[in-house]
């Protein structure tokens, strides 16, 4: 997966940082959990060598990445300056998988740290970190405090053991029980990796923000929660049953992705051992990622918006599968939005997200 997964590049129509609305009204949704933990930090650590580092793990590129970056030089200068000190080094990285569109996020680092150094007189330095976060990505204990918003869902690989999914690209209604327990194995893994790494890099006490997308509950009874997954198989079972899409190819499709519950990933977390709970949540934000905003569209365009939004995400993944053309592609999320529309017109869906603070202990 580190080799095909990264979000659509550049500025254009279905790239990612035109269709990450979602994604920003979550990382606003849960900024106040983030400064609180910064703050935290600063107040019950010492930093002898004058410098804070940083990481941001699944940036992807677009305004939300240095969103994120932003903000949290806020909250470090503001609480130095409260405490009447200088503010110290701040080193911030930013994490992706090689695919992702850095040069897009290079060419606005320059601008922002103007801004920044005239806003409020903050030195920051930045830098790109290309690599899976199922894998050491720093040197041993020179992370203070690490982020992540809506990238751990995404596995290293798709699980083995997915024969029997025929028909389905994630957890569906039809899909048996050995599915999910395929699904929540390779979660098992990877959570545990992503765990261990990291323990290895932050400093004693250093702390972790993660938010990703969760369900509720325990068991196939939370399949309900992935139907937007199966309007996406229904809109490629047209496309196969027109000869548009090869039959095989669509029953050897399923997302590397998993979405756990808030116990699910409380027991890895004690399972690892490294890190202590600090504050664990489920919260909902609806699908129409313009809901509450000030702009109108025209009825029945939050289905389209969402198509957007999900092409942007995982237009690369079903092209390098399904080795589709542009047209394909265009078609496919022309269907799929259409599903959408009439998905939402009847019902205001959610998402479930699942945010946690974490301390490592030693």
């Amino acid at each position: 997966m580190a080799n095909v997964l990264h979000m659509n590049g550049s500025l254009e129509e279905t790239s990612y940082a035109m269709n990450s609305l979602l994604q920003r009204k979550g990382i606003l949704r849960t900024l106040p959990i983030t400064k609180k933990t910064v703050a935290e930090l600063m107040c019950n650590s010492r930093f002898p060598e004058g410098r804070l580092a940083m990481a941001d793990l699944g940036c992807a590129s677009g305004p939300n990445t240095l969103l994120l970056v932003s903000e949290m030089i806020k909250v470090v200068h503001k609480l130095y300056g409260e405490l009447g000190q200088d503010c110290p080094e701040l080193q911030i990285f930013l994490n992706d998988l090689p695919g992702n569109d850095f040069n897009h996020v290079f060419t606005s680092i320059q601008g922002f740290k103007e801004n920044m150094k005239k806003e409020m007189g903050a030195q920051a330095f930045i830098a790109g970190v290309p690599g899976s976060f199922y894998d050491r990505l720093f040197p041993t204990h020179s992370l203070h405090f690490i982020h992540s918003s809506y990238s751990l869902q995404w596995r290293s690989q798709v699980p083995q053991g997915l024969e029997e999914n025929k028909g389905n690209i994630y957890l569906a209604s039809s899909s048996p029980p050995c599915v999910l327990e395929a699904y929540y194995r390779q979660f098992q893994v990877d959570i545990s990796s992503f765990l261990k790494f990291r323990a290895q890099e932050l400093v004693t006490g250093g702390r972790m923000v993660l938010t990703l997308p969760g369900r509720r509950g325990e068991g196939s009874s939370e399949k309900e929660c992935c139907y937007i997954w199966e309007l996406m198989s229904i809109a490629l079972k047209q496309m196969t049953s027109e000869g548009l899409i090869d039959q095989q190819k669509l029953d050897s499709f399923n997302l590397p992705m998993y979405m756990p519950s808030a116990m699910e990933v409380e027991v890895e977390v004690q399972k690892q051992g490294s890190f202590a709970i600090e504050h664990l949540e489920l919260w909902d934000m609806n699908w129409d990622a313009y809901e509450g905003e000030v702009m109108s569209l025209p009825a029945g365009d939050g289905g389209y918006q969402l198509s957007k939004c999900m092409e942007a995400v995982f237009g690369p993944v079903i092209a390098h599968h399904f080795d589709s053309s542009r047209e394909i592609i265009d078609e496919v999320f022309r269907r799929y939005g259409l599903l959408l529309s009439d998905w939402m017109a009847k019902e205001s869906p959610t998402l479930v997200s699942l945010t946690v603070s974490l301390t490592k202990r030693h």
